[in-house]
């Protein structure tokens, strides 16, 4: 047995089961140091914003309950980690550091100039996949090139086999004292004023909230999931996204559950493999592998004409839309939703998003920034991805002709005004024909529901169908220009 303890630092991969890192370190033996570093330094631009640092509280605390169910403890350091792993090789003798990887752009060239340093110390490194499927340069187009379009690379991905997820430690080799730590306290991580008290109530974070929301999406909502899932009035989604960013459930343990259930049911192989919500995993596989072969779309489109789009600059526009005070309910309902949970709909997330980029031609940027600071599931990949698809200057990306009508989409969609009348109380007394357009209600109906427009509720900021040609217009402009 090694007598040097091996030290795991964990990033997003917050879990003791399927976890590659921890595994290596446990199969090498000795004494293993759980290390978590917090380096909003190193992530650039995009350090957690407020909703995702407010789940990585929780998370690691909850990282920390289940370590000490082993005997062991969750070691806390903040600052460069580069100074923080090398302190502890020091004080601890170690020789091997293990991590999983992380894929986001300013972390692939922080983790190399890492490892390379740490090498040159005389350290061992071994880096692990936890995250993906597949890793992003592993999949390739028949002409060696990235895939630019998600359906061959989902058909591609999904023919593929995927190892079994890996058992949880039943116990791990304890060093003879642990490093120093700070309290997970002590990272300042949760808001001063604490606005997060609907999260609280929604949101189980941890490895054992992760297990738990899986078994029941398979159990309750995913053979109904093509349908489903596009009604943000019911619980038809699995709102997993948050457990998988955070890295307390990974993608291999979903796609063997999905497997598992698939056969206890007598369904074929075939089915569940081509099912919707498997494809939703698939968007977010996809949604790395962009990132990792065009890391400049974090900031900058993917298709280069849009770089000459003209937004407008609108801070009353941007400000409503980020208050949920735009005069459009279904708009209102998701930005409300937003700020209350740290999570919205998908498809209210598209609705927004089209409303902002293209009713109120405002830059998809601004809107990516305020997901990132708002949603416990922002993912850098993922948001990356939505935004160019909506703007239309992405891979794979919807038209930018193709414009929400977000009066009609709340009427397919919320038919019967649940979802606008838990999130925007105001217009609950109206009737289904007019919860979605208030403003073409007749008077006396605002009357007998108690809304005045323009007290009660805004008068909306724009008008859509003028909005739309408007919009139509200026694409049409930057068309001329190609």
């Amino acid at each position: 047995m090694a007598e040097s303890p091996t030290i795991v630092w964990f990033r997003l991969d917050l879990r003791l089961s399927d976890n590659p890192a921890l595994r290596s370190a446990i199969e090498r033996g000795g004494p293993v140091v759980p290390v978590f570093i917090l380096d909003p330094q190193g992530e650039g631009e995009w350090a957690p914003g407020g909703a995702s640092r407010w789940w990585l509280h929780q998370s690691l605390s909850s990282l920390d309950v289940e370590l000490r169910k082993l005997g062991s403890q969750l070691v806390i350091r903040s600052g460069d980690p580069l100074v923080e792993l090398r302190d502890l090789l020091r004080e601890r003798g170690a020789r091997l550091v293990c991590w999983n990887r992380r894929y986001e752009p300013e972390l692939i060239r922080r983790d190399s100039a890492i490892k390379e340093a740490l090498v040159n110390y005389g350290c061992e490194v071994t880096s692990c996949n936890s995250a993906l499927l597949n890793e992003p340069w592993s999949v390739r187009n028949k002409s060696g090139k990235p895939y630019r379009v998600f359906t061959p690379y989902w058909r591609h991905c999904v023919a593929l086999n995927v190892d079994n997820p890996l058992p949880r430690p039943q116990k791990l080799v304890l060093p003879k004292r642990f490093p120093r730590s700070l309290s997970i306290g002590q990272l300042k991580l949760e808001p001063e004023i604490d606005w997060a008290g609907s999260m609280r109530a929604r949101w189980n974070p941890g490895e054992s909230g992760a297990g738990k929301a899986l078994s029941q999406f398979v159990k309750n909502a995913f053979a109904d999931y093509g349908n489903g899932r596009d009604i943000p009035g019911t619980n038809g989604t699995s709102r997993l996204s948050p457990h998988l960013h955070f890295g307390e459930l990974g993608p291999r343990q979903i796609w063997h559950a999905l497997r598992r259930t698939a056969e206890k049911a007598g369904r074929s192989e075939s089915t569940w493999r081509s099912s919707q919500f498997l494809a939703e995993v698939g968007w977010r596989e996809f949604a790395h592998h962009l990132l990792y072969h065009f890391p400049h779309t974090v900031d900058q489109p993917l298709r280069e004409e849009f770089s000459r789009f003209r937004w407008r600059t609108n801070p009353d526009g941007l400000s409503a839309w980020r208050r949920g005070m735009t005069g459009y309910p279904i708009v209102d309902a998701g930005m409300r939703e937003l700020w209350a949970t740290g999570w919205m709909h998908n498809r209210v997330r598209m609705i927004v998003a089209s409303f902002l980029v293209k009713d109120l031609l405002i830059d998809w940027r601004e809107g990516a920034r305020w997901f990132w600071d708002t949603l416990v599931d922002a993912d850098l990949a993922s948001n990356t991805l939505g935004w160019q698809w909506t703007a239309g200057c992405g891979a794979d990306a919807a038209p930018f002709f193709r414009i929400f009508n977000p009066t009609n989409q709340g009427e397919k969609f919320d038919a019967e005004g649940r979802y606008v009348r838990r999130w925007v109380p105001e217009l609950k007394e109206l009737p289904d024909r007019w919860v979605h357009q208030p403003w073409n209600a007749p008077a006396e109906t605002l009357r007998r529901a108690g809304v005045e427009l323009g007290a009660d509720y805004p008068e909306r900021i724009v008008n859509h169908s003028i909005a739309r040609e408007v919009a139509l217009e200026a694409y049409g402009r930057l068309k001329g220009r190609e």
